[in-house]
């Protein structure tokens, strides 16, 4: 059983950690993911409507204020799983954290 266990983590398919607290893949993991696109899709939605609408006092403010809810889910999940993005958007912990499977867009 160990050898198995060997073979699925020098193969990518490392088994997280279970001390309590959320992992990668896990239901609070997808909740909190589901979460973070659900605001990332309105954030979209209303930078498309600014866009051509850009004297609406109402959706800036609902912008601005997704826009901060935003950074505090995307700063609150890194915490708990590992960055969201690359190239410098996010921050790290020791040890690197990219090669730690499910990456954000594979769940």
């Amino acid at each position: 059983m160990e050898e198995n266990k060997e073979a699925n983590e020098s193969a990518g398919n490392r088994e997280p950690e279970r001390d309590g607290h959320s992992v990668a893949g896990d239901a609070a993991y997808v909740a909190e993911l589901e979460q973070l696109q659900k605001v990332d899709f309105a954030l979209v939605e209303l930078t498309l409507y600014l866009d051509t609408h850009p004297n609406d006092m109402h959706a800036l403010q609902q912008f601005n204020q997704l826009a901060q809810r935003r950074a505090h889910l995307a700063h609150s999940f890194e915490i708990k799983y590992g960055p969201l993005m690359q190239f410098g958007h996010s921050y790290s912990r020791y040890p690197w954290q990219w090669y730690q499977p499910p990456w954000p867009w594979q769940v």
